[in-house]
């Protein structure tokens, strides 16, 4: 039992290493997601040392010594987003229809046959803009019904699990879909005309996560996201950028994102709001975000009911406010980051 308890230690020591190691291989950046996780089994790790071992004491006390710093380093990554930490985004004053956006970001899991109760969802919520993410054709056919209330939309139905539809009860323009880093991962760049007639620059976003089977590495993932980041960044419009970007909410990689994008994550201070996976308790991840510019308070945040799919629909209101962008600062980039955005968004796959 102390050699089990040993080894089980430094697996829980090692898992926590490794994303520290600024490598695009899958195995060093999947450990970036299940932060929660970790920290479960770390105090379970501590509550075996001190009931279940009985070897020599320097090694139980080196062993408590090693658990409780990584308990430390988890709960001080994990905090920022739960209640206790300092929200990023503030909440908007009294609802004004003019001035607001809501979105509702759903995949909707390619082989999931459940779209009544995507659109029962839809209906319920009532966004203004919807994106539904891993569309194939029939979902793209048995979904066309949104077009009465969505009068406006860029679908992209493709087979591979990255069909993009975007659907918008507000004017959208100069809408086009791009192919930034691989030629059959689409996203959706728009403008959405605000119902007192404000332009919004909107990015929808699902690009490809560091797994064997797809991509062993997060070159594509994180290629992608800093490309959109130089151009949220350069755009003289408040932003929004929406999607399932196969990234973890505290991971470097979207802490990068932000820093260079300028753009802000209403989640800090919230929670979790896990959206991966429904099917399965323990296993639950932020992979389904919208980040925003510091022209936005957020009105509402929160996941919505499961319909089948492996994703939880997640529903965001965000409002303008004239005093956001005194009150609300993003994250800076120092040269090492401008660095490290540099060289991610040169390599080549």
């Amino acid at each position: 039992m102390n050699i089990v308890i040993g080894i089980y230690t430094c697996l829980l020591l090692t898992f926590t290493f490794l994303p520290l190691i600024r490598n695009d291989y899958w195995v060093f950046r999947v450990f970036d997601y299940p932060r929660l996780q970790k920290l479960f089994l770390n105090i379970s790790a501590v509550v075996l040392l001190l009931t279940c071992y009985s070897g020599p004491a320097i090694y139980k006390q080196l062993q408590l010594l090693a658990l409780c710093i990584n308990i430390t380093y988890l709960l001080w990554l994990i905090i920022p987003f739960t209640p206790f930490g300092k929200k990023q985004v503030l909440r908007a004053g009294p609802v004004n229809q003019l001035k607001s956006l809501s979105i509702m970001i759903a995949n909707v899991l390619q082989t999931n046959h459940n779209t009544k109760g995507c659109l029962n969802e839809i209906a319920k919520t009532d966004p203004d803009v919807v994106i539904l993410l891993e569309a194939n054709k029939r979902w793209d056919t048995e979904t066309r019904s949104l077009k009465e209330k969505y009068p406006y939309a860029e679908r992209v139905p493709l087979e591979n699990m990255y069909g993009l539809l975007l659907y918008s009860k507000l004017e959208m323009s100069e809408t086009s879909t791009q192919y930034l880093v691989e030629n059959d991962i689409p996203s959706i760049h728009t403008k959405i005309k605000l119902r007192n007639g404000q332009l919004v620059q909107f990015y929808a976003v699902h690009p490809t996560p560091p797994v064997p089977g797809e991509n062993v590495r997060a070159t594509e993932r994180d290629k992608e996201l800093l490309l959109v980041a130089d151009l949220a960044k350069q755009s003289p419009l408040p932003v929004i950028v929406a999607g399932d970007l196969n990234d973890v909410a505290w991971s470097h990689t979207t802490d990068l994102f932000l820093k260079m994008s300028g753009l802000l994550d209403p989640r800090r201070g919230r929670g979790f709001f896990n959206s991966f996976n429904a099917h399965h308790f323990f296993l639950r991840f932020p992979l389904d975000h919208a980040f925003i510019s510091r022209h936005f308070k957020v009105t509402t945040l929160k996941r919505l009911n499961n319909y089948d799919s492996d994703h939880f629909p997640i529903f965001l209101q965000v409002q303008l406010d004239d005093d956001a962008c005194l009150e609300q600062q993003p994250l800076q980039a120092d040269q090492e980051d401008i660095e490290e955005a540099v060289e991610k968004k040169k390599k080549t796959t």
